[in-house]
């Protein structure tokens, strides 16, 4: 059965990013809320973002808080950050596969892919 992950990796502190609020919303038909999370000590969310039957065909953005991740870590920033929400669209277009959709983050960048 499919399923949505994720998870974030601070690439300027070679570490997991824990405490990320991560946003989930479906597009389709407009712009709607599907689920909050926040991500553990190891950049991890505690259970996949959709599964079974809510785990659904579409268009979805994920939307990372990453500038208040790095602004507790006490970093000074410029106001306002590069790198604050980071939004990333993509596409589910087979419900019976499993789509990672990773954050490698900085201050200054971030990158992401289709994992496995």
């Amino acid at each position: 059965m499919g399923r949505l992950t994720t998870h974030v990796l601070d690439t300027a502190h070679g570490k997991p990013a824990g405490k990320i609020r991560v946003e989930l919303y479906n597009l389709d038909n407009g712009r709607s809320l599907v689920k909050q999370s926040v991500t553990n000590d190891d950049g991890r969310l505690d259970s996949p973002l959709l599964e079974g039957d809510n785990f659904i065909t579409g268009r979805f953005e994920l939307v990372f808080h990453a500038g208040d991740y790095f602004s507790a870590l006490g970093l000074q920033l410029p106001d306002p950050p590069f790198v604050e929400d980071v939004a990333l669209r993509f596409g589910i277009s087979d419900s019976s596969q499993h789509y990672h959709v990773p954050l490698l983050v900085s201050p200054w960048s971030y990158s992401t892919y289709r994992g496995s």
